[in-house]
């Protein structure tokens, strides 16, 4: 499993790349992992507003569909459109090409909230058989 330790981590298995008040957001490679082959990525319009631990789209695999959940508020600056044309790119590319939206946080102190990568690897390691 890869978890890459620059990274901030939610408890839904999403990670943030946090640059100033940008923070791009995509699942986990053990997300990606339990999910399995993933057919399709539901993401918001760019400027819609997203609320720290809701719903701001789904994942479509073979096996489920699962929601998004924001990991922090904010407006939707940018999306990758790449990954609804080729949504298998968030399985061959968690951490690169297969992020999935740029949020403009509105409330910084929400990313305090995030977890480091070692936390975040003790977290997996208590949900695994």
């Amino acid at each position: 499993m890869n978890v890459p330790k620059e990274l901030e981590y939610t408890k839904e298995h999403e990670w943030v790349a946090v640059d100033g008040r940008m923070a791009r957001i995509g699942i986990t490679d053990y997300a990606q992992g339990q999910l399995g082959d993933i057919v399709y990525v539901e993401l918001p319009e760019v400027g819609a507003e997203v609320t720290a631990a809701e719903p701001f789209g789904s994942i479509e695999a073979v096996k489920a569909v699962s929601d998004l959940f924001a990991p922090v508020s904010g407006v939707v600056k940018e999306i990758n459109s790449a990954i609804t044309d080729s949504p298998e790119l968030v399985n061959s590319s968690p951490y690169g090409e297969g992020w999935m939206i740029v949020v403009e946080t509105g409330k910084p102190e929400e990313l305090e909230k995030l977890m480091s990568a070692e936390d975040y690897e003790k977290l997996v390691e208590t949900e695994s058989p």
